[in-house]
């Protein structure tokens, strides 16, 4: 497996053996375990959200898609205690195995909790989903795992059931359900899509951590003459030299004698070339006392390449060789792994993923690295070395770093550099300090990542909510074009809708979505005011008038106030309002006495034809809400003639469609088979860049989340800020014009072994 998660050890999740110590074979597995689980659980939550927001942008309603959001919302929130409650029960499940079980044996329960008799529904589908899954991990890896299974029965001495073994996919699954039981996820639907997404992400793989805890127990002897009949067909065959035994693809998991035979093979590097018969090595204690001199001496060397560390070594042993009048030379083991890690750091040094200033602050470390190499050759084949481990953390730490901020007052680069400065100074011959600095330094980063992803939430939150009142504006101008555009209407109603109960919509439509009754209501009560200043033909509308008025004047009052509205500029338009509601009845009663004016059949808006003369109406004639202002208007010499405005062009909501978008210029639009949409649609949250600016100087961004209501993909730096917006062709456009380069988050030791590796079988075939 291609280890790009951190190594997780298990017993810092709560795992404890209270009544028996695990050996030491089975916790390798147990945090190897860990390793996959980790990255497996990362995959699945990547999955998640984006399976989650394709289900919320097909619902059948607007209930259904909050529903599915708010699951969104609520799997995000508790990931974490996902994550580390699964890896804590499953540690805790390693645990188990060196306790005796007393009572109910374990083929009972399993009965038991597999019965699909007398279970409630829910409980049913679960059953029924988790044995599926269970079948077919048996069908594609059985062999694989059961002779995983006898191998940790023997080293336990005695029988271990499939049920019970904690890498079977029935303790897997049921683990995995327990957990989401026991974080409130409770609706089946949302448990049944999870435990599918578990499967994909992690039961599909589960062959790949079968074959390499089968191999870890093969080297250490257990059941050599067992010989897995099953293959693991996850990834193509390799095209490696046979020489070395195959490994999954992008897996640079090759024990150090391994290397070591390509290092023979390969006559180019310096110190292969084997030494005079009357050559003396030197004893590990000089080789110590040797490296821990050009450690001091190189502290302050900004430069060293790997080679040049190389060299320096040679140049001393041949200088103590014509003191001495002997050949000096390093030992057979300890020259292979000075080679080694000298192409390692030629590696580091040459990696465009680390920022040239971190480059070569961690490029400082080669000497300290190499001591270790040297003191203990499992730094090469144990990925939870503690040295290893830090060189991944830093490599983690430093992809997101790119220089902007002071150098000063950046607490990553401080902490880094005092890592460094420790180590050059006081590691002389004692591993423990990497472990003692291990720790100290993922707390600190710990701490620095969750900062980031608090703001980086909040960053995604704010586009989340900033796309949905886009798509909500557009909405909105929607229904108010189709009940405008092209009509002759007081100026008075045109702006009450379009500057104030467009707001009303805004907040009701955000707040309750399409199918709740507030905003049906909020709809209908704009199709109730356009005829209710309109012309009026018969006794019947007017007695409809007469009844909608009071109700209609009252919805708007509890919108505006709803809305939090300007009320002295509301007020003045209910006034206004109060105006042609009255104008609306005379017009009605100045007709009926005319019965041979007007066609009822036109249905027309036009509230222009006034009658010639003031008519009078009585108070039982009009609601009592407008019977004041029909006196008041009584009195006046002229009645008022509404102000009539033709809508001809789009309605404009108050305020900007602010989305943070950038247009992009004509010039830049690609056509639509252009090759870089391919590139970036395989994009994906999580994934890390290099952009260049157009001043020359480059930024480190982190793909945060795509919003995919509007198409934008939304970037952030390391602190978790938005520093990048782009659509859709301007993410192709970037790529195309190679303003954008994706960087490598693979671990920084492992992509260093695994080009290593490569080139020794390259250089072997030449």
């Amino acid at each position: 497996m291609h280890n790009k998660a951190h190594v997780v050890s298990l017993a810092e999740h709560g795992a404890t053996t209270a009544t028996g110590q695990l050996p030491a074979l089975l916790i390798r597995l147990r945090d190897l375990t860990g390793v996959f689980v980790k990255r497996q659980l990362q995959e699945l939550f990547t999955a998640a959200d984006d399976t989650l927001f394709d289900m919320a942008d097909r619902a059948g309603s607007n209930q259904e898609q909050n529903s599915l959001f708010e699951t969104m919302r609520e799997l995000r929130l508790k990931q974490k205690n996902l994550q580390h409650g699964y890896l804590q029960q499953l540690g805790e499940s390693f645990a188990s195995l060196t306790q005796f079980r007393v009572g109910q044996p374990a083929d009972s329960i399993a009965t038991d909790r597999d019965s699909l008799t007398l279970v409630q529904p829910d409980e049913l589908e679960e059953n029924v989903a988790i044995n599926n899954m269970i079948s077919k991990v048996m069908n594609n890896d059985a062999d694989l795992l059961e002779d995983l299974n006898a191998r940790i029965g023997h080293v336990l001495a005695r029988e271990i059931p499939l049920g019970d073994n904690p890498l079977g996919p029935a303790s897997l699954s049921r683990l995995f359900l327990d957990i989401l039981n026991q974080t409130g996820f409770t609706d089946i639907q949302i448990k049944l899509i999870l435990l599918k997404l578990f499967e994909r992400s992690v039961l599909e793989d589960l062959g790949l951590l079968y074959a390499d805890s089968n191999q870890i127990l093969l080297e250490a002897g257990i059941l050599p003459a067992l010989r897995t009949r099953g293959a693991v067909k996850k990834t193509p065959a390799a095209s490696y030299d046979n020489s070395l035994p195959a490994t999954p693809a992008g897996q640079a998991e090759v024990s150090f004698q391994d290397i070591q035979s390509l290092l023979r093979n390969t006559g180019t590097l310096p110190g292969i070339t084997p030494p005079s018969t009357d050559a003396v090595p030197v004893s590990s204690g000089d080789l110590m006392r040797l490296l821990t001199h050009l450690q001091q001496h190189n502290s302050q060397n900004q430069q060293l390449s790997g080679a040049m560390v190389r060299q320096q070594i040679d140049s001393i042993l041949q200088r103590a060789s014509q003191q001495s009048q002997k050949t000096r030379v390093v030992g057979e083991m300890a020259n292979d792994a000075i080679n080694l890690v000298s192409m390692l750091f030629e590696f580091i040094l040459d990696d465009r993923t680390l920022p040239d200033s971190l480059k070569a602050l961690i490029g400082r470390l080669q000497i300290p690295m190499l001591k270790v190499a040297v003191l203990d050759q499992s730094f090469f084949d144990s990925a939870s070395h503690p040295a290893r481990r830090l060189l991944n953390e830093l490599g983690s730490a430093a992809l997101g770093w790119s220089g902007k901020d002071s150098r000063q007052q950046d607490k990553l680069l401080q902490k880094m550099e005092d890592i460094v400065h420790r180590l050059l100074n006081e590691f002389t011959d004692d591993p423990v300090i990497f472990a003692d600095i291990l720790q100290e330094f993922t707390t600190f980063y710990g701490t620095e990542r969750r900062r980031s992803e608090l703001v980086e939430q909040r960053v995604r939150d704010a586009e989340e909510g900033r796309a949905r009142t886009q798509q909500a504006r557009l909405r909105i101008k929607q229904e108010l074009n189709q009940r405008l555009l092209g009509k002759t209407l007081p100026e008075t109603v045109v702006q009450l809708l379009q500057d104030n109960w467009s707001q009303v919509l805004l907040l009701r439509l955000l707040r309750h979505g399409e199918e709740a009754t507030d905003w049906q209501d909020s709809l209908q009560l704009m199709d109730d005011l356009i005829w209710s200043i309109g012309q009026h033909h018969n006794r019947a509308d007017g007695e409809r008038l007469k009844a909608m008025v009071p109700a209609l004047v009252s919805q708007l009052r509890e919108g505006f106030e709803e809305a939090a509205l300007d009320p002295f500029a509301t007020s003045l338009l209910l006034t206004q309002l109060e105006v042609l509601h009255i104008q609306a009845f005379q017009q009605l009663k100045y007709k009926l006495a005319q019965p041979e004016a007007g066609d009822p059949a036109t249905g027309s808006n036009d509230t222009t034809s006034t009658p010639v003369e003031p008519v009078t109406l009585s108070p039982e004639e009009l609601p009592e809400l407008l019977q004041q202002a029909a006196e008041e208007m009584a009195g006046q010499e002229e009645i008022p003639v509404p102000a009539m405005v033709e809508v001809s062009q789009d309605v404009e909501l108050p305020g900007k469609d602010e989305t943070g978008e950038e247009t992009e210029p004509e010039e830049n639009l690609l056509p639509d088979d252009d090759p870089a949409f391919g590139q970036a649609d395989q994009v994906r949250p999580g994934s890390w860049f290099e952009l260049r600016q157009e001043d020359g100087n480059s930024i480190r961004c982190k793909l945060s989340a795509i919003i995919r209501s509007t198409g934008r993909y939304i970037f952030v730096n390391r602190h978790g800020l938005k520093v990048l917006d782009k659509n859709r062709n301007g993410l192709a456009w970037a790529f195309k014009q190679e303003q954008l380069r994706m960087l490598d988050d693979a671990l920084l030791f492992d992509r260093a072994l695994e080009s290593v590796i490569n080139n020794l079988r390259q250089m072997k075939d030449i």
